[in-house]
């Protein structure tokens, strides 16, 4: 079974919680995670721990979608080095970069 992505999980989770609150039977709402979603019963049991553990609902992020850009060898290998140092995903710097980019754009006009 493929990993779920943020979204589905983000949604999954809000649905758990919602089941919580609805009943405290968790085996009618791992019952209904397994029939809506299609997953193991363990699976939903974990989802219902998490929820349980949560304050409140998980904001649903923006799906991610590839996007392709062109950039100098010495910019991708400074930008590989600085992901690596950090622990992070190239993706997660990049993403970064161009939020804190954009940010500072906004407040120009």
């Amino acid at each position: 079974m493929p990993k779920s992505s943020d979204p589905e999980r983000a949604a999954r989770l809000n649905a758990a919680l919602a089941l919580i609150q609805e009943s405290e039977n968790l085996s009618q709402a791992a019952t209904v995670l397994v029939r809506k979603y299609g997953i193991s019963k363990r699976q939903a049991y974990r989802y219902l721990g998490e929820a349980r553990a949560r304050d409140g609902p998980v904001p649903i992020p923006d799906r991610k979608v590839a996007f392709t850009v062109k950039l100098s060898e010495g910019l991708v290998e400074a930008l590989r080095k600085h992901a690596r140092v950090r622990g992070k995903r190239l993706t997660e710097i990049v993403a970064e970069a161009l939020e804190a980019f954009l940010r500072r754009g906004r407040g120009r006009g």
